[in-house]
């Protein structure tokens, strides 16, 4: 049902039929399966684009038995060992990380796997910063110490480690979350820090693998815009026509064609790359 509802809302936005069109059949579909998108408060946008993705692959996959293999639609935490699923969402957005994870009393490595289709991303600055910056923080190494420790099996302890990522697959379009909701002691509070973000060259090579053979060179296609606070906000998107390779500004009825400097925005919550 959600991906019939998802299929007739990109028809009609593609036949060009009307000024604008409105989601509400897909809205009242994903409402019944997640009732908290029912309501008319505000919720996360990358919540909400989480359990689309996941509502499509459902739909829309295939399974294909495998020798061993580990993957998630969101995450890795979650694994079904023997079976591969795919669809046009993994895809299109999946991608894969590896952690190598070094004992800090023995040395000893270990590689752990993980599937994604959203990074989330941590805001190193207040005021200002890029994306660069957030890359860099997100893939710098790590240590585990105290309750985060880990289990080492050549120890047989626990041990504090050594944790670094590298990007081993990179998916055909890659979507960052930008953590701009952080808690604060007990309250949780919204980051306006003014992040730079380039539209396109986007290299990820620093942060991949070298055994990595596909290209880690990204444009920007999509930004998921979110303006206000906790209590209360508003969702704007800017799209890249990918015919004409002109900017659009969608606010709700009204879409309007932007210059690409306009793409640039402090209120960016989402990025499809």
């Amino acid at each position: 049902e959600s991906a019939t509802a998802f299929g007739c809302l990109m028809s009609d936005m593609w036949l060009g039929e009307f000024d604008c069109v409105s989601p509400e059949v897909l809205h009242s579909v994903l409402g019944k399966r997640y009732p908290a998108f029912s309501k008319r408060t505000q919720q996360d946008a990358q919540e909400f684009l989480i359990c689309v993705l996941n509502e499509l692959h459902e739909a829309l996959k295939k399974v294909r038995k495998s020798p061993a293999v580990a993957r998630c639609v969101t995450d890795a935490n979650a694994s079904r060992e023997g079976v591969s699923e795919t669809s046009i969402i993994t895809q299109l957005f999946e991608g894969q990380l590896s952690y190598d994870v070094t004992c800090l009393e023995c040395k000893a490595t270990t590689d752990r796997p993980e599937s994604f289709t959203v990074l989330s991303l941590p805001i190193p600055s207040k005021s200002a910063c890029s994306l660069q910056d957030c890359l860099k923080c997100f893939f710098q190494q790590d240590t585990l110490t105290r309750n985060n420790q880990i289990h080492c099996s050549w120890c047989g302890t626990k041990q504090d480690a050594a944790v670094k990522a590298t990007i081993t697959k990179a998916p055909q379009i890659i979507i960052f979350h930008l953590k701009r909701f952080e808690w604060q002691g007990k309250h949780k509070r919204k980051l306006l820090t003014d992040i730079c973000y380039p539209l396109g060259s986007l290299d990820l090579s620093p942060y991949s693998s070298p055994l990595l053979c596909e290209d880690t060179e990204y444009s920007l296609c999509a930004v998921a815009n979110h303006a206000g606070f906790l209590d209360g906000g508003h969702y704007t998107a800017f799209c890249k026509h990918s015919v004409t390779k002109n900017w659009y500004s969608f606010d709700d009825a009204q879409i309007t064609e932007i210059p690409n400097s306009s793409v640039q925005t402090d209120t960016a919550y989402l990025l499809f790359y």
